[in-house]
């Protein structure tokens, strides 16, 4: 391959990993790299959210969301990447991407960066009345940081993985009190620093063996019940994580998916089942932090332009194996990511061709937390994940 290469890469995505694997792609010298997003603005989720916590693994900084996404952007900018915003991708043929527009654009790789979105409550199947007040965190994020708007006076969250825990200072931020952090698991699934920085600063209770299950309310939400029987009187109700990837066109497209985490199945090399077509990010291991996608935004760009080079692709792409309590395991730029149905006190494996090459150290394994695993593996190899013996 050339120093300057005239092949077009369309990446569909504008956030963290989209954005960083289009910067890598221009300076590893890929003439044309096309970025197209669905929102007014790139920048991904960090754009609207506004507390520290981003930039710390890819730009070895500690910045906001809104800074970190602005950051990402201007460097895509400075290094002539193509950005289209306000722009849908509605289906890809190879590396063919249709828009909604009607337009056509045939690229020599496509790599797919849709991210995710949280589990709204329709598809929780919560039952109740459908009053004003219901939310994400997404949604409230974007109405407190971008529209400046306040969201009520009393909230119950949903959840209690770490976007549970953002969400109490966006609550704040926009006038609401968190009055609780609702789990149906025996505990909380964020990290020590997060939870006090948040539930216990501001005293918010955190219920554990529970679910919501009804909501109150005509006009506006007046309460939840909860399934222990305790109503918690509110005006606002936040369901949080339990993310679902953003996998709609990679569905119509056909590729193979991993089981459970309804993802695309990805070689190490972020490889799909259809030559020419890459995917990767949270799109991949719903979900992990910004930088950690960005990571492997970074990651593959250098494995496009070895595509771009030698067209050499993998005739299979198999899902990596799992046995329960492990739900799903998939390839991140940093090994592979894995995770857990239910609390466990053990410690997991990674088995390449049925010898142990990996053990995670952590002995307390939670759900909707990333659990890693770090090998160098042949990429031939059948991986399986599964609970260490004893």
């Amino acid at each position: 391959m050339s120093a300057t290469t005239p092949a077009h890469v369309v990446i569909i995505g504008g956030g963290p990993a989209g954005l960083t694997a289009a910067t890598g792609l221009r300076a590893l010298g890929v003439g044309r790299v096309t970025v197209l997003d669905r929102e007014q603005q790139m920048g991904g989720i960090p754009r609207h959210t506004d507390h520290l916590g981003f930039g710390v693994r890819d730009l070895h900084r500690l910045m906001t969301g809104p800074n970190y996404a602005r950051r990402l952007v201007t460097r895509a900018e400075e290094c002539g990447v193509e950005l289209r915003s306000s722009t849908t991708a509605a289906a890809i043929d190879g590396t063919a991407v249709t828009l909604t527009n009607g337009e056509r654009m045939q690229a020599d790789a496509v790599v797919l960066a849709t991210g995710v979105r949280e589990r709204p409550r329709a598809a929780r199947l919560v039952p109740g009345d459908r009053p004003a007040g219901v939310f994400t965190t997404g949604t409230i994020q974007q109405l407190t940081a971008l529209h400046h708007r306040s969201i009520g006076r009393r909230g119950v969250i949903v959840g209690a993985e770490h976007v549970s825990f953002s969400a109490i200072w966006t609550l704040r931020h926009g006038g609401c009190t968190p009055v609780a952090l609702v789990t149906e698991l025996p505990r909380h699934q964020t990290l020590a620093p997060l939870r006090l920085a948040t539930a216990t600063r501001y005293r918010v209770p955190i219920i554990t063996g529970a679910s919501v299950s009804q909501i109150i309310g005509h006009t506006r939400v007046e309460a939840v019940l909860l399934s222990n029987g305790r109503r918690l009187d509110c005006d606002t109700v936040v369901f949080t994580g339990d993310w679902i990837p953003d996998h709609e066109i990679v569905r119509r497209a056909g590729l193979a998916m991993t089981p459970h985490a309804g993802s695309p199945t990805v070689t190490q090399t972020f490889q799909t089942s259809s030559p020419g077509v890459f995917a990767l990010g949270n799109l991949v291991h719903p979900a992990e932090t910004a930088d950690v996608c960005a990571l492997d935004g970074r990651s593959v760009a250098a494995a496009v332009v070895r595509w771009l080079a030698d067209r050499k692709w993998p005739s299979n792409v198999d899902a990596i194996a799992v046995e329960a309590p492990v739900l799903w395991a998939a390839h991140s730029s940093h090994g592979v990511t894995a995770r857990v149905t239910e609390v466990i006190h053990g410690r997991l494996q990674l088995l390449a061709d049925g010898h142990v090459v990996a053990t995670t150290r952590r002995r307390q394994l939670v759900p909707h937390r990333a659990i890693l695993l770090r090998a160098a593996v042949s990429p031939v190899a059948r991986l399986m994940v599964r609970l260490a013996e004893g």
